[in-house]
């Protein structure tokens, strides 16, 4: 299955996520903020990154950014998972690249179909 790096800074969000994405058979990596995510995702090379928005010091639009600039991450999809639900964030985030949009609260059919529609792509 797939390697999946899950961004957040709520420590129970990313506990959340994680068992989710484990109980679907895929491996799961965590980083606590935007900068960490950058770091982790060169060196392990997801097969996909969940990141929320809304964090301190990088916020996940920031590090979608950075992602896609590094030849070493540019390839790795983004799925935002954020409680921001105006249309406008989403347009927002699948401006900048990213292969999806879940908001909060994520339940396991919505995060199957957006990791889902990666690997059908």
């Amino acid at each position: 299955m797939a390697k999946v790096l899950i961004v957040d800074d709520s420590q129970l969000y990313r506990f959340k996520l994680r068992k989710l994405v484990e109980a679907k058979g895929h491996e799961a990596l965590t980083a606590n903020n935007g900068q960490e995510a950058l770091a982790v995702a060169r060196q392990e090379q997801p097969d996909i990154i969940l990141m929320d928005i809304v964090m301190p010091g990088m916020s996940g639009y920031e590090a979608k950014r950075s992602l896609a600039r590094d030849p070493a991450t540019n390839h790795i999809p983004v799925i935002f998972v954020s409680s921001r639900s105006a249309e406008s964030d989403k347009v927002w985030g699948m401006r900048l690249g990213a292969a999806g949009y879940v908001t909060k609260p994520v339940n396991s059919e919505q995060l199957d179909s957006a990791i889902d529609g990666i690997f059908a792509a």
